[in-house]
């Protein structure tokens, strides 16, 4: 069992009074952290240094979560909106109210009346609790989809059989890492340390390569950036692979060994030369060659896809030609190679405590049009929200069509910590706690450690975690005696599938702890998961994106280094957002470095701030995601409601637009 113990902290030097505790927020790292209390009071955060990942080290925006814990922003206290504004209530009138609401909405039109909307904001053990609270009700309306990834996960899995990732740590047995649609710079803290660590002792020739139509934080990891048009990934990876193919440099004992599909793959390639590709890809021939030269002969390569490759509609058919390069190339089931995604953040638990067996199966709608599946329902339409970890008016695309839905309802609640742009359409407020405020236990989306969730400090105020919350509000159902249990016994009965494995909750609380069943190198000796057995090839191409003169400029909507998501407060919001471009696409259309600017298409227009960067592609626009409408941001207001062919995702950066002085 890898069990990293933690020694007692009172005695560490530098820790005096620190908690062990681990990061929940929407990040991959999930990096085990320190918190530093002084007379229960939060003081300040350092990363863990027996996490094996992070380190002791931790990202800028979580050392500066000390000031949104304590933030004068912060909702501390039950409110119920009114026709003159927020007034603030007690938990009873609050609960009993939302009960009562929900108690009428499904006597008179039944469960999946009710929208229970859960986001990605926590995705901690108990969570799972909340759905089954609506599982007991009776089986409310879900959500099926994703705003952030569903593509990958579902392309990976016809080629591999399931989506399973190299451990971050066997990167280090790399020679080449190709980040490909990747930012770890400004989105996952504890890659940035691996990767530096393979530059550095990787020996001479060791590279970190970057495969992305925009310039981002990551430049600064990288020896190479090959920067295609956006959505061409497709066209780059095959280009790639007709080069290896030309020139010999295949692995044939691989292909003959382990795959299934070559033949029609190799087709595909050959259907056009390499300077069509490179012509398609947005390109020199020249980074093609010097691609696929890389991949061969610098082995073992690995390549990290990005969740910026999740939002094209077709963008399975890039995922898959990428996985196809790592399987040509040999560069499959050896120790730092490989085709690494994501992880399972919910994989060490009983998912069956969702309750998704205490009913039939239940109405669930669609993320990536979720303002037009909430208007559109019916037989039962949708009269109750319930939403927690999320901020779908701000987050989701064709958001003023979001909000009008959201505005729409008869009874909306809202979970969370601030009067973000969902929270303002809410008519009960219920104040949660951090993660900081509460115990837990949390996995995660990009490694293979269970981390503890020990309470650091008192809730401010009359906040309460979610836990406590549906704990308190169930009491006012007939299913409370199923349902309220204490919390150690649900953290038991969820984990129980991990703790079999030879751990336990008191472990668990000491330190992260590794899935022990977690390969380092998934597909050692060529056992897919596919129904052949076999890694499958991709056997068909198309939907390249078509530029367009009204709207020349594609919106890339990307990770910021200063917060997640849209985890801002109303006052830490700059006065406009900046639209990265080209200084002659900003010449071009009458702007100067600084104007303000209008980014436009048929949906509307957004004011923004232009800043010329000649790092930037000249048909790219390059904006952070998350900002609120609230605060003038909102960029999801001119990004249309598409889903992606398949796996459900949500493709922004289909979105095209102009910009024109303000």
């Amino acid at each position: 069992m890898n069990t990293v113990e933690n020694a007692p902290l009172s005695g560490r030097p530098g820790y005096p009074g620190a908690v062990v505790t681990t990061c929940t927020r929407d990040c991959p790292s999930c990096c085990g952290l320190m918190a530093k209390v002084e007379e229960g009071r939060l003081t300040a955060i350092r990363g863990n240094p027996d996490h094996p990942l992070n380190q002791g080290g931790c990202c800028a925006k979580m050392k500066d979560y000390v000031q949104r814990v304590y933030s004068p922003e912060r909702v501390l206290h039950p409110m119920r909106r009114t026709d003159s504004g927020w007034v603030r209530i007690g938990w009873d009138e609050a609960l009993d109210e939302v009960a009562e609401r929900l108690k009428a909405v499904v006597a008179e039109s039944g469960p999946e009346a009710v929208l229970h909307y859960q986001g990605y904001g926590e995705r901690t053990a108990l969570k799972l609790l909340n759905a089954r609270f609506f599982a007991l009700l009776g089986g409310a309306t879900g959500l099926r989809g994703s705003l952030c990834s569903g593509t990958a996960y579902a392309a990976m899995s016809r080629d591999f059989g399931e989506r399973i990732s190299h451990d971050p740590l066997d990167h280090l047995n790399s020679r080449t890492v190709i980040l490909w649609g990747r930012n770890p710079a400004a989105t996952q803290f504890n890659m940035t340390r691996i990767l530096a660590t393979v530059r550095k002792q990787g020996g001479p020739g060791s590279q970190v390569w970057l495969v992305d139509p925009a310039a981002t934080e990551s430049l600064a990891l990288c020896d190479r950036h090959i920067q295609g048009a956006p959505g061409a990934d497709l066209h780059l990876a095959l280009g790639a692979a007709r080069v290896m193919l030309e020139n010999g440099w295949q692995d044939d004992d691989f292909i003959a060994g382990h795959t299934r599909g070559f033949d029609a793959y190799r087709q595909l390639v050959f259907s056009r030369s390499v300077a069509e590709h490179a012509r398609l890809a947005g390109v020199p021939e020249q980074d093609l060659l010097d691609l696929a030269e890389r991949l061969c002969r610098e082995k073992p390569a690995a390549i990290l896809l990005g969740w910026g490759m999740h939002r094209h509609v077709e963008a399975h058919l890039a995922v898959r030609a990428v996985d196809a390069l790592a399987a040509i190339t040999g560069n499959i089931g050896v120790p730092g190679g490989g085709v690494s995604q994501g992880f399972e953040e919910y994989g060490p638990y009983d998912q069956s405590v969702w309750g998704a067996d205490l009913h039939p199966p239940r109405r669930s709608l669609l993320l990536p049009h979720i303002a037009r599946e909430i208007t559109e329902a019916a037989s039962p339409p949708v009269r109750m929200i319930v939403i927690s970890a999320a901020n779908p008016v701000c987050m989701a695309p064709d958001s003023g069509a979001v909000a009008a839905a959201f505005a729409s309802r008869e009874f909306v609640v809202y979970m969370g910590h601030f009067l973000d742009d969902t929270a303002r359409l809410a008519h009960i407020f219920l104040p949660c706690a951090t993660f900081l405020e509460e115990d837990d236990v949390v996995a995660a989306y990009g490694h293979n450690y269970l981390g503890p969730v020990n309470k650091a400090i008192d809730p401010p105020g009359q906040c309460r975690s979610q836990f406590d919350i549906y704990q308190d509000l169930a009491r006012r159902f007939p299913f409370a005696d199923e349902y309220r249990k204490p919390l150690d016994q649900w953290l038991e009965i969820i984990c129980r599938p991990f703790f079999d494995k030879g751990s336990s909750l008191e472990a668990l609380r000491k330190g992260p702890v590794r899935d022990p069943d977690a390969p380092m190198v998934p597909w050692q000796g060529g056992a897919f998961r596919t129904q052949s057995g076999r890694f499958e090839f991709l056997d068909e191409a198309h939907g390249f994106p078509d530029a367009s003169d009204e709207y020349p400029l594609a919106l890339l909507t990307t990770g910021s280094p200063k917060h997640l998501c849209s985890e801002l407060t109303l006052a830490e919001h700059d006065p406009l957002p900046e639209a990265r471009i080209h200084p002659d696409t900003g010449r071009r259309y009458g702007l100067s470095d600084g104007a303000q600017a209008w980014l436009e298409n048929g949906l509307g227009r957004v004011k923004v701030l232009a800043r010329f960067d000649p790092r930037q592609r000249p048909d790219v626009c390059l904006c952070r995601r998350g900002g609120w409408v609230a605060a003038g941001h909102g960029l999801n207001r001119i990004i249309a409601a598409r889903v992606s062919a398949l796996g459900n995702g949500t493709p922004y950066y289909e979105t095209r637009v102009a910009i024109r002085p303000a």
